[in-house]
């Protein structure tokens, strides 16, 4: 499932303060500890693990503030793809 490997590569390059696992999707990434430059690890990451590329409109700090606005971008990104 998205959520779980978005989870895997957070919990892999987010630098998180707090387990990835003991947050909702909904909780603030930052909040747990993501900071400014773990967000720019964490994009590269997903970009290499779901074969996606955030275009500019993406890179805002409410792109990656929790697992599930992640999903949605990743999911709004391969819907594009697959127009």
């Amino acid at each position: 499932m998205i959520t779980e490997r978005i989870r895997e590569v957070i919990a892999q390059h987010g630098r998180l303060a707090v387990d990835v696992s003991t947050l909702s999707d909904t909780d603030d990434l930052y909040r747990a500890g993501l900071t400014s430059h773990g967000s720019v690890n964490l994009m590269l990451a997903l970009e290499d693990a779901f074969g996606v590329e955030f275009p500019e409109r993406l890179l805002r700090r409410q792109t990656f503030a929790s697992v599930a606005a992640i999903r949605d971008a990743i999911e709004e990104l391969h819907a594009e793809l697959n127009v």
